[in-house]
């Protein structure tokens, strides 16, 4: 038997960890960020439990962005370089979207989690490669769809759990985004990977307000795409002849759902949904400045007659005061940010789920779900509008 005293500071620290409900602190998630346009624009180092211990990007201007930013004095132009940093736990891709599926695997085989801009990738087979590898590293992955987090989606979420909609039967969402042929070229002149991209294969500022809210899947579509032969649509790489593109879904449900995807049209930027139940509609604000708007069907069914005599139910319709949820959030991420105010909350679930060790909200799943109908969208507006079928790859695991 051992004899050898303890220490009054070694049985008081003892003592400490076995008192009930009392946990060692988690240490710090530490991130690296790669891409100083997007990347710069994320809370990561408002976190209390994260920082940002690297930055990256192979523009000069673009990574003193990222290090005044985060205020981080790690410093890369070269990506394997950042991934092998020695404080690094995880890492955000804010790059081109051609790269996104390319750096994320290669981080987590690195052993670093990964949250990646928008669009996961570009092709079905990049989808299968990010879902196998994270099954195989075992790491995070979380795509950063900003509409997952708008306010007036967190409140169209928490209604559909609540049942509040009673039966989501249709849903649209769009896109608009006039303008965009600035970053089609560089400071040179030359080509980027904006150039001639295909809007349908930019989808989840859409699909990202209507799966979650409707907790279906889109499961078949038909598509129509619009161009008028300006020389971007005539030379791009992806062969694409659209500035703009909608499709009409079909969900897990048997519901439908309308989605579209412009860069050329007169009309205001926005990312924005409708939701129509039986019992509860949704409709948020249009760039033409009318408001968010709730419908509901009169408690007491009464009808009402129209001007050509016909009855028709009464409804009740309000302006909704869309709260910013920030009570969600720890106090230092309180913070005003892009797309809704959604950076934050996307930095603090990506933080939450690494350390709480579970799947992230947005994981590598429901990425798939939120891109992958887009890209056979696509493919239906090249064959003319030919009814498609789309892929469910399925859920994360409990």
């Amino acid at each position: 038997m051992d004899t050898q005293p303890v220490s009054r500071r070694a049985l008081l620290g003892a003592a400490t960890l076995a008192a009930p409900g009392l946990r060692a602190q988690p240490k710090p998630v530490r991130v690296g960020v790669v891409g100083g346009r997007f990347g710069s624009t994320f809370q990561f180092h408002l976190d209390p439990q994260a920082r940002v211990t690297a930055v990256c990007d192979i523009n000069a201007a673009a990574l003193d962005r990222l290090r005044s930013a985060y205020r981080c004095d790690a410093a890369y132009k070269n990506f394997r370089e950042l991934l092998r940093h020695p404080e690094l736990d995880a890492v955000g891709v804010f790059t081109p979207a051609p790269l996104h599926v390319w750096m994320a695997v290669e981080a987590m085989k690195a052993g670093k989690h990964v949250i990646s801009a928008v669009p996961a990738g570009i092709t079905e087979e990049e989808m299968v490669e990010l879902l196998e590898c994270v099954k195989r590293t075992g790491m995070k992955y979380m795509m950063a769809e900003t509409s997952y987090y708008r306010p007036e989606v967190i409140s169209c979420r928490e209604w559909a759990a609540e049942g509040r909609f009673g039966q989501i039967f249709y849903s649209e969402a769009e896109y608009h985004h006039e303008g965009l042929l600035s970053l089609m070229y560089d400071d040179r002149g030359l080509p980027t990977w904006r150039h001639g991209f295909p809007p349908m294969l930019y989808p989840t500022h859409c699909t990202g307000m209507v799966i979650p809210v409707t907790g279906e899947r889109l499961t078949e579509v038909q598509a129509v795409g619009w161009g008028d032969g300006h020389e971007v649509l005539k030379t791009n790489h992806y062969k694409n002849p659209f500035w703009n593109t909608t499709g009409f879904f079909k969900t897990s449900g048997g519901h439908s759902s309308r989605i579209s995807v412009f860069w050329h049209v007169a009309a205001g930027g926005t990312e924005r949904a409708h939701f129509y139940g039986n019992r509860m509609s949704y409709i948020m604000a249009r760039p033409e400045r009318s408001p968010n708007t709730l419908v509901r069907i009169a408690r007491n069914g009464e009808t009402a007659i129209d001007a050509n005599g016909y009855p028709e139910g009464k409804v009740e319709s309000s302006e909704y005061r869309q709260p910013d949820h920030f009570e969600k959030l720890p106090e230092p991420m309180r913070v005003k940010t892009g797309h809704g105010n959604s950076h934050t909350f996307l930095s603090h679930e990506f933080v939450r789920a690494i350390v709480e060790d579970r799947h992230p909200a947005v994981n590598v799943w429901e990425s798939i779900a939120y891109t992958l109908p887009g890209i056979v969208a696509h493919r239906s507006a090249l064959r003319g509008g030919e009814p498609l079928k789309i892929k469910d790859y399925g859920k994360a695991p409990a």
